[in-house]
């Protein structure tokens, strides 16, 4: 569909793509000649916008010498094929479009940046938080579909034992961990669930005081996605009430990232917040 936003599966492949050609040095018009096209097809190709034919495929990792390895092949045409199915969340019937660009973003990215003002980001959420945010009036949803979604926010979760886990960067406000979602017990196992995520090498939680007063966060949350594909460029994700905003031009990341920046600046050292989560906690 005309600007439909790329798959995980067509970024993956077009990752893939990049890599062989730039591995076999080899230039894009002459792989563009290779299979016959304009140079435009293969940059499209390879920022995912453009998904390939089997034959294209197989024909450029011949080009690119790497079609020795069977194995290789078969993943790839593997993922050629599957790279316009929807992802787990639309196999679930879980979501709205935007969300689904959201867990798309959210699982290619190397590099997420998260703001939240009232809530713990969805990231580091334990089911019980997770549900009684669901389920607060007035929510229109039924106790099936918030099941579906609380399990989907968990799944989410398992990219942070991956391997090669993104960089995460969480920023949270006092007002936010002293807010009972759920009630003290809840808060309690939320709070121990975010101080044991603080403890992964790739996740990186701090704390903006109370006393901090005014600040760059007060318009509200965010997420800011980066890619390691330089030709991705960088996303912000702006949750509302019925859908998600996204934005990608230079001067909306620009902005986003010089506000994060600022809330990093007044918030409390990753040690300190760690003091203050167990503080809150212990006081409920």
């Amino acid at each position: 569909m005309a600007g439909a936003r790329p798959t995980v599966r067509r970024r993956r492949l077009a990752a893939k793509l990049l890599e062989f050609r730039e591995q076999a040095g080899k230039s894009p018009e002459e792989a563009a000649e290779r299979i016959g096209c304009h140079r435009t097809k293969i940059n499209r190709i390879e920022n995912a916008r453009l998904g390939i034919s089997l034959g294209e495929l197989r024909d450029l990792m011949t080009f690119y010498e790497v079609d020795g390895d069977t194995s290789l092949v078969d993943d790839m045409v593997s993922l050629a094929r599957r790279s316009r199915e929807p992802g787990w969340v639309q196999r679930a019937g879980l979501a709205r479009p935007s969300f689904t660009d959201f867990i798309d973003y959210e699982k290619t990215a190397d590099y997420i940046r998260s703001y939240e003002s009232n809530l713990i980001t969805g990231l580091l959420q334990t089911p019980d938080y997770a549900r009684a945010v669901l389920s607060a009036p007035p929510s229109t949803l039924g106790d099936k579909e918030i099941e579906a979604l609380v399990e989907s926010r968990i799944k989410r979760q398992e990219l942070l034992n991956r391997t090669d886990p993104p960089r995460v960067c969480v920023i949270e406000t006092e007002a936010a961990l002293r807010l009972q979602v759920g009630g003290r017990q809840t808060m309690r196992k939320q709070l121990d669930h975010l101080e044991t995520m603080a403890g992964y090498p790739s996740v990186e939680v701090q704390v903006i005081p109370d006393r901090a007063g005014a600040h760059a966060g007060l318009s509200g949350s965010f997420v800011l996605f980066g890619f390691p594909n330089p030709t991705y460029s960088d996303v912000v994700c702006v949750e509302h009430r019925t859908g998600t905003l996204y934005m990608e031009t230079q001067e909306e990341t620009a902005e986003y990232t010089l506000i994060f920046d600022s809330l990093r600046s007044i918030a409390l050292s990753p040690g300190d917040s760690l003091d203050v989560i167990a503080q809150v906690r212990e006081s409920m």
